[in-house]
């Protein structure tokens, strides 16, 4: 017998990193994530529920207005994946696109109405204090949660102090920002074109490179990704990095739906819904599992649920108190399917 064994052949679980090029409805399955077939589901009870209350729910005018809304929350639930599936979390996604909406329409008035000066220091903005995040927790040693915890305070404290508390800016009048808010590729509202580039473009990162590979297996196994020599700190700095870089560009898209920059208004919750999508798509908050497309699909059930919920006259305090209970849910869901040990209670 030959001493020599053969490669396995195994396929990875779905959502848990890069699976083999697959076709047709295989592929599109394998990119939601099987396990997020339920999920769903219910999107498709969600949809028929509200659309018999309210014929004007499946018009494609809602449905437009549910894809803007869903945009900003969608960029950070993109990117709040990265960081997941790397083992971290960040808290302060919101709070960083408040000082980014903040900073693009105070640059774009301080510089005489240059869109592309307010757009390009509100990213730079953005990717610094992502990098801040990182390197805190690199260098500093604190726990993501910890970490970004005060970032979500400090952020948010800095926009207030920049702006006086105030919205600033007017930003309507230019085309750049009025194209972003109202413009139509295709049909399709000019924010959702930009949430979809974003998501592919992730999506390929993590599926088809190397550093995809390599993010899955630093959530996966810290340990054994540093034995094989991946440099855990520079690929967690740059997750935090990119975080704060989309998350400024969705800054950017709050000030162009609002029309001046928003320090807390708009952003304010953020977080949450992006970590709710994030966990509803198949995240594991431990780390190594967790796809793009479980997440967009997330964000388009809790887009749905919102706006049905909007257009039934349901008080917004119930919306709040539904999107808190979705998080326990899916968190729930995945502490069986995973056999997790109840707090408090013996293994």
């Amino acid at each position: 017998m030959s001493a020599t064994t053969a490669p396995s052949t195994r396929r990875p679980p779905s959502g848990t990193g890069p699976e083999p090029t697959r076709r047709g409805p295989r592929a599109l399955l394998a990119s939601i994530g099987g396990q997020n077939v339920g999920l769903l589901g219910v999107l498709v009870v969600v949809i028929a529920l509200f659309g018999s209350l309210d014929p004007n729910f499946l018009g494609w005018d809602n449905i437009r207005v549910i894809g803007e809304a869903a945009t900003i929350a969608g960029l950070l639930a993109v990117v709040q994946t990265v960081v997941i599936i790397c083992g971290g979390l960040d808290i302060s996604v919101g709070s960083q696109a408040g000082l980014a909406s903040v900073v693009s329409a105070m640059v774009f008035t301080a510089t005489g109405s240059s869109a592309p000066l307010g757009i390009g220091a509100a990213l730079l903005a953005g990717a610094a204090v992502g990098l801040l995040n990182g390197v805190v927790i690199i260098h500093g040693r604190v726990n993501p949660t910890i970490a970004t915890l005060a970032g979500l305070a400090a952020y948010k404290g800095l926009a207030q102090l920049v702006s006086d508390g105030r919205a600033q800016g007017y930003v309507l009048g230019d085309p750049v920002f009025v194209f972003l808010s109202r413009g139509r590729i295709a049909g399709l509202p000019t924010m959702v074109w930009i949430l979809a580039l974003v998501a592919a473009a992730v999506h390929v990162l993590l599926t088809y490179t190397d550093i995809g590979r390599n993010i899955y297996a630093l959530g996966g196994n810290d340990t054994a990704a540093r034995l094989a020599g991946i440099n855990l700190n520079k690929y967690l700095i740059s997750a935090y990095a990119l975080t704060g870089t989309v998350a400024a560009l969705a800054g950017v898209l709050l000030t162009a739906r609002t029309g001046s920059g928003q320090p807390v208004s708009g952003s304010e919750g953020l977080e949450l819904q992006s970590i709710t999508a994030a966990a509803l798509g198949g995240c594991a908050l431990k780390g190594g599992k967790g796809t793009v497309g479980g997440t967009l699909l997330a964000v388009a059930l809790l887009g749905a649920l919102q706006n049905g919920l909007t257009v039934q006259g349901i008080n917004t305090f119930w919306q709040n108190v539904a999107q808190g209970l979705l998080l326990v849910a899916a968190v729930v869901i995945q502490q069986r399917r995973n056999r997790g040990r109840a707090v408090g209670l013996p293994a």
